[in-house]
This record gives structure tokens, sequence and C-alpha cells, in this order.
């Protein structure tokens, strides 16, 4: 399956998964995607993930997290640096999500973090998405 934006495609695959209470999810693997689940687990918002083999390419296996086995940690997903419309910050315009509550992944040129990390490094970039 041709994927335009493989990212957002990721991202509303949580957001199904979740809202459905899926222990697991698995979809298409890649270095971008790896690095959003690395934060995603190192942040609190999904319990582990692993990349493994499968056929031509690698798939991505993700556990999902809840609280008391019910609701999901992960209550919104939004994408905002489009293949249409990139949308970039300054190290000085870096946004916070909720209050602090959330969090921004920035793609910079020092790989892909998050907004507390990039405004501690003092580097700007494209803002991929908010998650909270």
């Amino acid at each position: 399956m041709n994927v335009t934006d493989p990212i957002a495609d990721m991202l509303t695959r949580i957001r199904n998964a979740s809202m459905a209470r899926h222990r697991e999810l698995t979809l298409p693997s890649s270095r971008i995607k790896r690095e959003i689940a690395r934060i995603l687990a190192e942040e609190g918002f999904i319990e582990s993930f692993s990349a493994t083999p499968d056929g031509v390419g690698e798939a991505l296996t993700l556990r999902l997290k809840y609280v008391e086995g019910r609701t999901p940690v992960v209550s919104g997903l939004k994408r905002i640096s489009k293949p249409g419309l990139r949308v970039y910050a300054r190290k000085t315009e870096i946004p916070r999500v909720l209050g602090g509550l959330g969090l921004a992944i920035l793609s910079t040129s020092h790989g892909i973090m998050t907004g507390s990390d990039a405004r501690k490094q003092n580097l700007g970039g494209e803002v991929l998405c908010y998650v909270w």
C-alpha cells in the first residue's frame, strides 16, 4: 500500500487502536517511525516497541499503555507539519502542548526529539506532531 504521509498513518493507527483498546499494534517500520516510537516509550505514552523483519521490510510493533487497564494513556495525537504544508519552529518558538502536559515532537538537525529537549539544546526544526 502506498501512503502519502506515513507519519500521519502511524498516528491514526495509534489513535484507532487505543480507542478500540487493542493491546498491540503492528505497522510498517521506518527510521522516523522508530524514533517517534522511542520518544513515545521514553515519555510513557506507550509501554514498549520492537522492530522485527517482515518479508521485504520491517514491522514495528507497539504495546499500548492504559490507565487501570481501561483508559488510554494517549488521549490525543495531532499531525502538524504535513507534506502539503511544512511547519517549522525556531528555537524560541517551540510550542508547548497543553501548557506542558503534552509534548511536541520535532525533527531537528540533531535528530528527532521532543520540544523540551530541543529547547534545552537551543535547536529549532520541523514540528512533526503533538501528543497529549
